[in-house]
Parts: structure tokens; C-alpha cells; sequence
């Protein structure tokens, strides 16, 4: 999960842990390894969410929004003057959505809803139910598994992984980083493979790519983000950012300037 050099601050107070909340959290904040009785979506209407889960880790940013059924431990971290927003789905609503962790993309009509769920007061009976009815309408096509950050739970290809996190921008090769673990590169693609459903650059993209929109969600230009993350030049960065998150990394500052909710 991407990691900032400093303290990581608290506010003064916690975001409720109600059927629905909003609040701005500040750059950094965490929500330590917890589990809901019911279903929950986390959206942050400005800002980037991590979340982590025995499954691996996502990252949303603002055209994303992350979904975790009752039961799984999860814990979240903030990037950016986060605002953020809590969406319970009681037990008897989940089934119809996956069940398992994962992000889905926010369409506009979504975006809208989940605004309006955290927003405003429910003035007649029922039209908090209607409309959570149709945040899941809309959330019942197939999860968006792009930003999906695999873990393994073979050791050789954890201490790979373990690496490649500690310096998600430095350009070893899988033989170099094979030697420095003590296994061959065969092993390591195959394990990448099968254990976690990508080949090694694949994998080490998607990683890259949790780090840009850290660094493009905390102010860093394009070309600094780019250098920053791995790519040789701010044209191969934009062509996997955008394949990735759906968005160039300049529209995606954009969104984040231009947001004023």
C-alpha cells in the first residue's frame, strides 16, 4: 500500500461510523484493520482512498468508488484533503452485488446519488431507501479491477513485491530482483502468474500507477510523477495512466482543481 514519509495526522474527531456520513479528512489519514456488520461503499468526491483487505489493495480516486461486503477486515488511508463518503448497504441488499471486495466505476448518475445520500436530510419517508435502490442499480455491472493490487502469499514472491513497494520507481529487472531474493525469474513469472493473475509488469504498473495518483492528488506535476513512479518519459506514464485509470493525468489534476464541493 503506497506509504508518505510523515506522521500520518488524525482530526480531531473520527468519521462516524453510521449507515451514512460525510466529512473532509486530512492528507494521510488512516482508518485502522476494521470490520461492518453491514456492506459498505467508501467514495471520495475529491481526493484518492486506499483500501487494503487480505485480498490486496485498491485505489479510488474520484471516479471510483470502493466496495467492501460484511465481514471483511479492511482499513482505509486518505491522500489529499480528502471528502469522503460513507454508504451503508444493509445485509439483506448485499446479494446483489459481488461478494467480495473491489471498486467500481462512478458514473455520473452515481456520483450524484452517493452526493445526495451524504448530503442532504431525508425530507419524505423512504426516498433514502429509493435512492440507495439505485446506487445499486448501478453498481451491479462488473467490478473494475484495474486498480486491483494482488498480494501473494508465496514468500519468494512477497519479498519481490516487498521491494518493489519500497521503490516503486526503480527499474530492476525480475533476474535482478530474482538474485536479490534467491529465485529465479522462471519461478518469479510463473508465480506472478498463478498466485496473482498478471505478469510481473503488469503488476508493477498497476503499483506505479497507485503512486501517480498519490503524487498527482498531493499537487506533483505530470512529468515529476512520472519521473518519480519509473517511466523514462511523461508520454509512456500518460499512456499507462490513462489505460489504467480511464483518464489522462492532466484531467484527472483537473477534476481535482476544478472540484468545489
Amino acid at each position: 500500500m503506497p506509504e508518505t514519509r510523515q506522521p500520518a495526522p488524525r482530526p480531531a474527531a473520527p468519521m462516524p461510523e453510521t449507515p451514512r456520513g460525510a466529512g473532509r479528512l486530512p492528507h494521510g489519514f488512516r482508518m485502522d484493520a476494521h470490520s461492518h456488520g453491514e456492506g459498505q461503499l467508501v467514495y471520495a468526491a475529491a481526493g484518492a482512498l486506499a483500501t487494503t483487505t487480505e485480498r490486496g489493495t485498491w485505489v479510488a480516486p474520484a471516479n471510483r468508488v470502493t466496495w467492501t461486503p460484511p465481514g471483511f477486515r479492511h482499513a482505509h488511508r486518505f491522500y489529499g484533503e480528502t471528502d469522503v463518503r460513507l454508504v451503508a448497504i444493509p445485509v439483506d441488499l448485499c446479494g446483489a452485488l459481488v461478494a467480495r471486495p473491489g471498486v467500481f466505476a462512478v458514473s455520473p448518475v452515481l456520483r450524484e446519488v452517493l452526493l445526495a445520500l451524504t448530503d442532504r436530510p431525508e425530507t419524505r419517508p423512504g426516498a433514502y431507501e429509493r435512492l440507495r435502490a439505485v446506487a445499486i442499480d448501478e453498481l451491479v455491472e462488473t467490478p473494475d479491477h484495474s486498480l486491483h493490487l494482488p498480494e501473494p502469499g508465496d514468500d519468494r514472491l512477497r519479498a519481490v513485491t516487498d521491494l518493489l513497494h519500497a521503490d516503486p520507481g526503480h527499474n530492476a529487472t525480475l533476474f535482478e530482483l530474482g538474485r536479490a531474493v534467491g529465485a529465479s525469474e522462471r519461478t518469479l513469472s510463473r508465480l506472478f502468474h498463478t498466485e496473482l493473475g498478471m505478469s510481473f509488469h503488469r503488476w508493477r504498473t498497476v503499483l506505479r500507477i497507485h503512486h501517480g495518483l498519490i503524487h498527482l492528488t498531493g499537487g506533483r506535476s505530470v512529468t515529476e510523477t512520472a519521473t518519480a513512479c519509473g517511466w523514462s518519459n511523461p508520454t509512456s506514464f500518460i499512456e499507462a495512466f490513462t489505460e489504467v485509470v480511464g483518464q489522462t493525468p492532466g484531467r484527472y489534476q483537473a477534476a481535482l482543481r476544478n472540484d468545489i464541493r
